[in-house]
């Protein structure tokens, strides 16, 4: 019986999640399995793995066969690596004390690759929070100086309005003002008249 360690999806749709199960080939994806080594999570900013490492590793060394996916979280781990020491013990090319300060070197780097990728992304997204953070805030002065121009032309305009409104009223005070002028000064030649018309008369008498 051929053994594969695959994936078997679950989870909601567009957020699927995944175990790692040790599964006979001929069975069907997410069916039925002969026993889960951990769990697979890709929706967050650095994959989550959860494996029991010396399970999976017993299967390797059984003859398991990862598949692309799993082989890949399998060398992300270092079981990989270990497997490929520990055929060397049995080999006779090295001791096991050997093969363990090997491994352990080399997990020591792979964590610390791993926490400057972590620091890294994390760095990333407090950038980019504050690159958000300082365009919002451009966005909301900008904003802030359209409406206070609106405002400064709206008063501007209604000054404007004003002023025409008082000049004209002056204008007007000074009409009804000369009116009064203009009639005694009709009013004057006709009393000169009637007077020149008496003293006729009396010439005439």
């Amino acid at each position: 019986m051929a053994v594969k360690i695959r994936l078997a999806r679950r989870g909601r749709k567009k957020m699927a999640m995944y175990d790692v199960v040790v599964a006979d080939a001929r069975a069907p994806r997410d069916g039925r399995f002969i026993e889960k080594i951990g769990t697979y999570n890709p929706n967050t900013p650095v994959a989550a793995i959860e494996m029991d490492n010396e399970k999976a590793f017993q299967w390797l060394m059984n003859g398991a066969q990862p598949t692309d996916t799993v082989c890949a979280m399998l060398s992300y781990r270092g079981l990989l690596y270990k497997k490929h020491l520990q055929i060397g013990v049995i080999k006779g090319a090295m001791t096991q004390e050997e093969a363990d300060k090997k491994l352990e070197a080399w997990m020591k780097d792979k964590e610390a690759t791993i926490e400057g990728k972590e620091k890294s992304l994390a760095d990333k997204a407090a950038a980019e929070k504050k690159a958000r953070l300082e365009a919002e805030t451009k966005v909301n002065e900008a904003r802030a100086e359209a409406i206070k121009k609106r405002q400064e032309e709206a008063e501007a305009a209604a000054k404007a309005a004003e002023a025409p409104a008082e000049e004209e009223a002056p204008a007007e005070e000074a009409s009804t003002d000369e009116a009064p002028k203009a009639d005694a000064t009709e009013e004057a030649p006709k009393e000169e008249a009637s007077e020149e018309k008496s003293e006729e008369d009396k010439k005439e008498d």
